[in-house]
């Protein structure tokens, strides 16, 4: 297409745009600002200049697609010579977020191959992808890669700059070694190399601790904003970030409510008082805090709790959600019933924890303990104990998700930190039992059909130290609690010890 062609097009699409900018594979996004980008016609194509305060960007234009939306691609040469094309958007239209969500993805795969070339020097970069696999739980968020030098062979991954999806690139990578070796079996892979953001490592680094070197060796790098990485000794976990607070194993100041108000609660459905120490309860029906008891005052509601004396206004509430959240609903899509049903299943997993587990004593059990800063812990967990002293770690999942193993573990490396330095006795926890030090059960509690396929995968890398059962509830758990399974470790179903 000739020069003057190209430009008329391109002027008259910039003109529609309110924020146009250009998206090219492996670069972030160049807004086109006006003072800040010149067009020149030459010979062979139409010359594109743009420049911001971090970069300058030159491309000779030489063909284009009829404009799409708010989308317009063009066909462009570097000034090397080489082939390529790349979008024109304006980012002021809804449509272009995919666009960018694409040229992110695009731009950290670039990235990950340059750093990969110097960290790696020598080796083979036989596969390089972002790209979907549901089949396989490959996650288009990360990037991923497949290197090799002689017999040797190195799975990687990337996560992108967004720190929230830190906590899961090891759940993803190990995801892709186990993918890598079942497909090139039986090469061996036996490292996994993971990229993160700087600032994103620690959790990591702690969770690779419980790693069995047996089963994979590990390398992990951090990159900061101007592009850099750098390789992280993974003797250096650093602290762990959690407390365990003091707990009040006296009850509350029952006295502060209104007369018969506990009486008439107990007689609803699905009730039940869990103390929060401190002096605090928490008022809830399977699981659903509708009121709360600090000290003298009550309070109740379910979005936003408001203080209150009014008994009759929070009997009436109790009533009204236990109508609601109840297996026998007549509005199972009510926002009431459909909210978090890991608390639903929790409130069902403390009233049968004998069934769940008979070495675990049905009480005290505590929930959120201890405190946990900078993770996403994305399960509801409960600390029990059992007759012998040993404490029991009990992660709940209603739902499929393949992060469970390892934010269980996040829970279970805090518990045995500071079991082991005698602190949940210390501070009041299971009062009247001699708590042990050493390392505590970690229990998995999902409906037996709602443990995600890779499960066995992710467990299978797990230390031997660190004790896991899996236990399978009946599918309608709301109905009627009952534990259908039980598995060992990254044992399979069907296999029995």
């Amino acid at each position: 297409m000739p020069a003057e062609a190209l430009r008329v097009e391109l002027e008259r699409f910039l003109l529609s745009c309110r924020q146009p900018a250009i998206l090219e594979p492996g670069q972030a996004p160049l807004e086109l600002v006006p003072g800040q980008y010149r067009c020149s016609e030459r010979p062979h194509g139409l010359l594109l200049e743009a420049w911001d305060e971090a970069r300058t960007w030159a491309r000779r234009l030489v063909g284009l697609l009829p404009p799409d939306g708010g989308r317009l691609t063009v066909f462009a040469e570097r000034l090397g010579g080489a082939r390529m094309k790349l979008e024109i958007a304006d980012l002021d239209q809804p449509a272009s977020s995919a666009l960018l969500q694409r040229s992110s993805r695009e731009n950290l795969r670039e990235r990950f191959r340059f750093w990969l070339a110097r960290q790696y020097p020598g080796w083979q970069i036989e596969e390089l992808t972002s790209g979907a696999d549901l089949q396989h739980t490959l996650s288009p968020s990360f990037a991923r890669a497949f290197l090799t030098r002689g017999d040797a062979r190195v799975a990687a991954i990337c996560a992108p700059p967004e720190l929230e999806l830190g906590g899961s690139t090891l759940t993803f990578g190990l995801i892709w070694l186990d993918y890598l070796r079942r497909r090139d079996a039986p090469r061996p892979v036996r490292e996994l190399a993971l990229f993160l953001p700087s600032g994103a490592q620690d959790q990591t680094l702690l969770r690779m601790k419980c790693m069995d070197p047996r089963q994979a060796q590990f390398a992990l790098f951090v990159y900061d904003e101007t592009g850099y990485e750098n390789r992280i000794d993974l003797a250096n976990t650093g602290n762990i970030n959690s407390r365990v607070d003091p707990w009040s194993a006296g009850p509350p100041a029952v006295a502060a409510l209104p007369p018969g108000l506990l009486h008439e609660l107990n007689a609803v459905a699905g009730f039940e008082a869990i103390h929060l120490g401190l002096g605090a309860v928490s008022f809830r029906i399977h699981g659903l805090a509708f009121a709360r008891l600090e000290g003298q005052q009550l309070s109740s509601g379910i979005d936003r709790l408001k203080r209150t004396t009014d008994a009759g206004s929070v009997l009436a509430l109790a009533r009204k959600v236990a109508a609601i959240r109840t297996s026998a609903a007549v509005e199972p899509s009510h926002k009431w019933y459909r909210r978090n049903p890991e608390a639903w299943l929790e409130s069902l997993t403390r009233r049968n924890l004998s069934s769940v587990d008979a070495a675990l004593l049905p009480s005290p059990v505590y929930g959120q303990v201890p405190s946990m800063a900078g993770t996403q812990h994305g399960v509801l967990d409960l600390l029990a104990i059992e007759s012998g002293g040993r404490l029991a770690v009990l992660e709940l999942k209603a739902t499929e998700d393949p992060n469970l193993p390892l934010q269980a573990l996040d829970y279970w490396i805090r518990v045995d930190w500071h079991a082991r330095r005698g602190e949940f006795s210390a501070k009041g926890y299971f009062p009247g039992l001699a708590v042990r030090e050493d390392a505590p059960r970690l229990l998995l509690v999902a409906p037996a059909l709602q443990f995600h396929p890779t499960t066995e995968t992710i467990l299978r890398f797990f230390a031997p130290a660190i004790e896991v059962e899996r236990i399978g509830v009946n599918l309608e758990w709301r109905k009627e609690f009952r534990p259908v399974s039980r598995l060992r470790g990254a044992q399979r179903p069907g296999l029995h010890l």
